[in-house]
C-alpha cells in the first residue's frame, strides 16, 4: 500500500510568514490534524481520547480567533465614536486654520465624520478637516 502526502501540506513548502512566530493558526493546526489522521498506522489508530483532545483544541482555538476578531471591531467602532465625542468640545470655539497660505477664522457649527476624517462646520458654511486647524479659542 503506498501512501502520499499533499505536498502543500509539509511545513518546509509553506511560505506564509506568521507574525507570532511559533503560534499556529486555526488553519495550520486543522491541517496538522487531518494529515495526522490520514497518515496514522492503520494497526495502531489514533487513540479516541487523543482525538477528542485534539479537537476540543481546535474548538477553543477558533474561539479565541472569533473572539479576538469580535474585540478588535469593537476596539475600531469605540475608536471612531471617541474621535467624534472629541471634537464635539469644538461646537461653538472660534478656530484658525490655514488655505493656501492665508489664515482664515470660523466658529464650529458642527462636527461630522466622513471616511474616517473628522470634518467641522463652521458658521460661514465652510467644511474643513480637522487636520487644518492651527489655533483654537474662546469666540469673541
Amino acid at each position: 500500500m503506498s501512501v502520499s502526502i499533499d505536498p502543500s501540506l509539509l511545513l518546509s513548502n509553506n511560505t506564509k510568514t506568521r507574525s507570532s512566530g511559533s503560534n499556529l493558526g486555526k488553519d495550520e493546526f486543522l491541517k496538522i490534524l487531518m494529515t495526522q489522521l490520514q497518515n496514522q498506522d492503520p494497526l495502531n489508530p489514533m487513540e479516541d481520547k487523543e482525538f477528542i483532545s485534539q479537537m476540543a483544541n481546535f474548538s477553543s482555538l477558533e474561539q479565541i480567533t472569533n473572539m479576538n476578531s469580535l474585540m478588535q471591531k469593537f476596539l475600531d467602532s469605540q475608536t471612531k465614536s471617541d474621535s467624534i465625542l472629541k471634537y464635539s468640545e469644538m461646537i461653538g470655539k472660534s478656530i484658525e486654520w490655514s488655505d493656501s497660505g492665508a489664515e482664515q477664522t470660523g466658529v464650529v457649527k458642527a462636527i461630522k465624520q466622513k471616511n474616517n476624517s473628522i470634518i467641522l462646520e463652521l458658521d460661514n458654511g465652510k467644511e474643513i478637516t480637522s487636520d487644518l486647524i492651527t489655533k483654537i479659542s474662546q469666540p469673541e
